[in-house]
This record gives C-alpha cells, structure tokens and sequence, in this order.
C-alpha cells in the first residue's frame, strides 16, 4: 500500500528539491526494517543486534533467554502509541544499558560481532542496494541514523561492498578493552526514542551536510520522523514504513509522515523520486 497524506505538499516539496538539485539533497534513514525487509517468508526478520541471540552460540548459554526477556518487557513499551515519547525514553535507556551490560556478562567481542556479520544475513528490502550505488553514484550522502550497534550495521554493509565514501553511520557503539571484549557501552546512548535528541552538527558528518538543507527521511517507527530535528532544513519528505498493526497505526503515521508505504513494500517509490529530484 502506497499512501500520499498530502499530493499537493508533496509535490510542492518535490519541486522545491529539483530546483535545489542533487547538490543541495541527502537521504537521512533509519536502518532496521526500513533499509531491510520486516518479514521474510512471512516471518519477522530479527533486527542486527538480534542475530547475535538467534542465530548461532557466540555467548554464553544463558544469553538468549535473559536477552529475549528483556525483549518482552521493552518492546510492548516501545510500540505503544499511546505513550508519549517521553514515557518510552527512559524505558528504552534502561534497556539498551541492560542488554549492553548483558552482552558484557555473556562474553561478546569484537571477533564475535564480525563472525555473527559474515555467517548470519540480513535481507535488505527490493531496490535498497540499488539506492545505495544510486547515492554513491551522486555523490549524495546517505546518513544511516539507527538505534542499533554502528559497528555491526557497518558489517553488513562492508559485506554487501556498499559502505561507501558518502554513507555515514550515526549510532551506538560499544566500549571494549585491549582483548577487544565488550565492557560497556558509550555515550551518546541512541536508542529508538531519541533520536530527536541526537543533533547531527555534533557529529563529523555535519560538514558533509550542512549545506544541503532538502531531506528524504526514511523511518519505520513514529519516532524516526525526530532524526531531522535541530537540522535547519529547507524541505523535508518523510516517508515511513509501516510494517505492522496497519490498522491501529495508520493514523498516527498520517500525522507524521507525508508519505506512507505499508505492507513491509519494496524501495521502488524512494528510488522514483530520487531519480524524479536528481533529474534522472
């Protein structure tokens, strides 16, 4: 399903990014299950940090159903529409810190996350890769906003050969001593809910984008229309991906986003209008 809120704001702010050209535009998005596929042959695809519990031993036994409990008491939290954002934020600190300090317990190492890269894949959604190569081809920066682990999302892309001179990961990353075991986890903390909190020109990719004020967002969650915040764009699309609970969820993603795309859809409307503003 490919919902339009607003044809003629769109349109308007199409415009307004062919006139400023590829020049003036990046591509600001999130990672899971808006990069990648939410369901894969029906069944949820498990998120990057998820691999590590679902897909091999890498940690100690113990580690998948201490790490699948904390999943069961955050993840109502987190999709609740109900509650404010700033209810979930602390909900969601508690339980990135948690499972940080789990991971640390449970012996992950660097080695490991590269291992858990290169033998578990991720399914990227249809045309994806192709607006990688089409943004690299431009020159246009891609900046990857995600609440998952930066060093892992940069594996996968590493593996695919598309972590490009123009890709930039802003994310979490872990603390690890001289073994390269996992100790604990840095500040900034980004986790789903603050993205509005995490300012770009605190980040070295700033100056990639601080002249290129037209934005293409790219979110699955309510929340990923905030990775835009404190950026002073001249116009933004927000197109959102709603993967699930379409029926419950429909009208707060119309308050967000300008653009929705339901039923976990293919990249085919973002590669569209990148080629419609690149003039392509």
């Amino acid at each position: 399903m490919e919902l339009i809120v607003d044809r003629e704001k769109l349109e308007r702010l199409k415009q307004a990014m062919k006139d400023g050209g590829k020049e003036k535009l990046h591509v600001l998005a999130d990672f899971d299950k808006t990069m990648t596929k939410a369901f894969v042959n029906g069944k949820k695809q498990e998120i990057v940090i998820a691999q590590i519990r679902v897909n091999g031993n890498y940690l100690t036994p113990d580690y998948p159903a201490r790490a699948h409990a904390l999943y069961e008491k955050y993840r109502p939290i987190e999709i609740n529409p109900k509650l404010s954002r700033e209810e979930k934020s602390g909900y969601m600190m508690e339980w990135w810190t948690s499972h940080a300090k789990l991971l640390a317990e449970c012996g992950l190492t660097r080695d490991i996350m590269k291992k858990v890269a290169r033998e578990n894949p991720i399914y990227y959604r249809d045309g994806t890769l192709e607006m990688i190569d089409f943004l690299h081809k431009h020159n246009i920066p891609l900046i990857i906003m995600s609440a998952g682990p930066g060093d892992m999302i940069a594996d996968y892309l590493q593996k695919e050969g598309k972590l490009y001179s123009n890709v930039h990961i802003i994310a979490y990353h872990y603390e690890f001593d001289k073994s390269g075991k996992v100790t604990g986890i840095k500040e900034p903390i980004i986790h789903s809910m603050n993205k509005h909190e995490t300012v770009v020109k605190n980040f070295p990719v700033f100056k990639h984008i601080k002249d290129r004020k037209n934005i293409i967002l790219l979110g699955d969650s309510l929340e990923d229309v905030g990775m835009a915040e404190g950026f002073n764009y001249d116009a933004l699309i927000k197109i959102g991906f709603l993967n699930e609970n379409k029926d419950e969820l429909l009208p707060y993603y119309q308050e967000r986003y300008d653009v929705i795309l339901a039923d976990d859809a293919d990249m085919e409307f973002v590669n569209g209008l990148l080629h419609e503003v690149v003039g392509t």
